[in-house]
């Protein structure tokens, strides 16, 4: 799904925590067919984010509550309309006696924009390995949005000073500020969580992680390009596929790094590779997303 300029992406997430978990709130409007609403209507497109979340809690609503999601694949088809309503209709592959998988395709005007295949699985004993947590400074040294802002000479405003549902805190530069350092670099780290307390349901809380983690990922590929949203040429960046696998359980509303790189850029695409970590080390979420990084032109002065 496309993303609008980077101050619209930030701009396209739900004012407040409450406002993404009414949004995450789907409505249920037959057997397997549920309803779910844009948080701004005066975005260009709906952010891809609030899909995936909405696909996931769709698809989970089908499932019971012992089994928990551990991997999903979606498509970003076609941009969303965010000024009428997303239909989600579930169709439910298999129900096994370990796994269960569900489809999910997202409506809009008779089409569809989005789909997502997701598996769910029973709590099972066994091997226990993962690679460990990268170095990165602890979220609380790490600079908030305004404060970013305002050591690279930005006015200030409320773009960068408002509330937002999700708590980001770029580590390095990131490429959509202008006078960043963004040289050289195919990694970024981001630590992330919600701005407020969440319910203990485990559901909200990968719904909440999968609708954040469309915010960044593409920025390393960005990176990799050489290419900045500040310069003299016009960028168009669209996320095209989304992959997750859940590992361990997590809170997100509870810091989280959010390591990035992007291994390959080429053909008008990047690929970019996340791994999601707990405070503590653990390593909970990995995630793959492909996205159009198309060079459309210089920018009129």
């Amino acid at each position: 799904m496309a993303h609008p300029p980077p101050t619209g992406r930030l701009r396209s997430m739900s004012e407040t925590l409450p406002n993404l978990l009414t949004i995450l709130e789907l409505e249920q409007v037959e057997v397997n067919i549920f309803r779910g609403v844009s948080p701004d209507e005066t975005v260009q497109r709906v952010f891809g984010g609030q899909v995936a979340g909405q696909a996931l809690v769709a698809a989970g609503k089908t499932v019971p509550e012992q089994r928990h999601v551990h991997s999903l694949h979606a498509y970003f088809l076609r941009p969303g309309d965010p000024t009428i309503p997303i239909v989600y209709q579930v169709d439910r592959i298999r129900d096994g006696r370990s796994f269960t998988t569900r489809r999910v395709v997202a409506v809009q005007h008779g089409e569809a924009i989005f789909h997502l295949s997701a598996s769910f699985q029973v709590s099972e004993p066994g091997a226990d390995y993962a690679s460990p947590m990268p170095d990165a400074p602890d979220p609380e040294t790490v600079p908030t949005l305004s404060e970013r802002a305002r050591s690279l000479g930005l006015p200030e405003s409320p773009h960068w000073s408002r509330p937002r549902p999700v708590d980001i805190r770029y580590v390095d530069d990131p490429p959509w500020l202008p006078n960043g350092d963004t040289k050289d670099r195919n990694r970024q780290q981001v630590w992330l969580k919600a701005s407020g307390e969440m319910p203990d349901d485990p559901l909200v809380h990968v719904c909440a992680v999968t609708y954040a983690s469309d915010l960044t990922l593409l920025d390393s590929a960005l990176l990799a390009g050489g290419l900045t949203w500040d310069d003299d040429r016009e960028v168009m960046v669209a996320s095209l596929d989304h992959a997750m696998w859940f590992h361990r359980p997590f809170r997100a509303d509870d810091w989280l790094l959010y390591d990035q790189q992007s291994p390959s850029v080429s053909g008008g695409r990047g690929l970019g590779i996340g791994r999601l970590f707990t405070r503590d080390g653990q390593h909970v979420v990995s995630m793959v997303q492909e996205g159009l990084l198309r060079v459309i032109g210089s920018k009129q002065v």
